[in-house]
């Protein structure tokens, strides 16, 4: 399933590229697919079915509460709708459309949100989105998607149209690392472990799981050896193997480009309360980034290898 035993990082598509090119396959494979977008097709990828579909495009403007409103009222309607924007849009703008017309009543819209986290660079903090995870997670009835990669993400999308209720996919802008091969297979709501360990577990989600994998290597050669899980499905979580790791490994490293007071941390700290309480570091951000190049602001703000290898020296000290 992984690349290579011993990863080296090797970039591949965006995921909202990957996005962008599986709708266009849903919708020649289903007439009943639909894509809503708030004048953001050209960004979040929904040009391609727009060219293939325009029929089945809604073009809604600025105005992302609209597109979910819509969205919703596609899928009452039978449709199977996709609604996308930057995520730091749909996800605040649209928050009240999203809890009352798609959450509360448990409506089957699939929304994604692209240019997540602060790896959309020269755009800004405005666009930035580091606090969607908790958004999407704090609506009941959601699944929300995190995925790694392209192949992560095809299979995001497509288990999406095929499930029944509201989808959040939290998708990025830069060319994302390949973790999997074309082939892979996933299982919503179960972690994949891409690397077995026994000393500590890392656990990763999005952008952040390349870095986990070049971490292990790196902690490899230190004689260290790091269990890595890639959390593709944020809710539901994987509890099962977050105590699993916490009973065999002893000590945990959550790694996410999102803030650590709200996001993929918190859930499994939440986790291990409830299983097998363990110690855990935490790599993320614990405040807004500032514009800069993408490969500048990871380095920055400390999601790199280098800062995931660190935390795993701090969590072995509380072992």
């Amino acid at each position: 399933m992984l690349i290579a035993a011993k990863y080296e990082k090797k970039p591949g598509p965006a995921t909202r590229e990957a996005f962008g090119r599986t709708l266009v396959e849903l919708g020649r494979e289903n007439p009943d697919i639909v894509v809503g977008d708030a004048d953001l097709t050209k960004s979040t990828m929904t040009t391609y079915f727009a060219k293939e579909f325009p029929d089945r495009l809604f073009e809604c403007g600025i105005a992302e509460a609209n597109m979910v409103a819509i969205g919703a009222g596609l899928a009452l309607a039978g449709k199977i709708p996709f609604v996308s924007s930057f995520s730091a849009f749909v996800m605040t703008k649209g928050f009240e459309q999203l809890r009352v017309l798609v959450a509360y009543p448990n409506v089957n819209l699939k929304v994604v949100g692209t240019h997540s986290g602060i790896s959309i660079g020269e755009d800004g903090p405005s666009q930035m989105s580091v606090e969607e995870i908790a958004l999407a997670c704090a609506l009941p009835n959601f699944v929300v998607l995190s995925p790694a990669d392209e192949a992560a993400t095809k299979w995001a999308v497509r288990w999406a149209a095929e499930h029944a209720g509201p989808v959040f996919i939290r998708t990025g802008r830069p060319k994302a690392p390949v973790v999997y091969n074309p082939d892979a297979s996933f299982e919503m709501g179960k972690a994949v472990e891409l690397v077995p360990g026994t000393d500590v577990t890392i656990v990763a989600t999005g952008l952040l799981v390349a870095e986990a994998l070049l971490a292990a290597g790196q902690l490899e050669a230190e004689g260290i050896s790091a269990r890595v899980l890639d959390i593709h499905t944020i809710k539901p979580l994987d509890e099962d193997a977050l105590e699993l790791a916490a009973r065999e490994t002893g000590a945990l490293v959550v790694a996410e480009e999102h803030l650590v007071d709200s996001g993929l941390g918190v859930r499994v700290a939440q986790a291990l309360a409830k299983r097998c309480p363990a110690p855990v570091e935490f790599v993320g951000l614990t405040g807004y980034a500032e514009s800069g190049a993408p490969d500048e602001l990871l380095d920055k703000y400390g999601l790199r290898a280098a800062n995931i290898v660190d935390a795993v020296r701090r969590v072995l000290e509380r072992k």
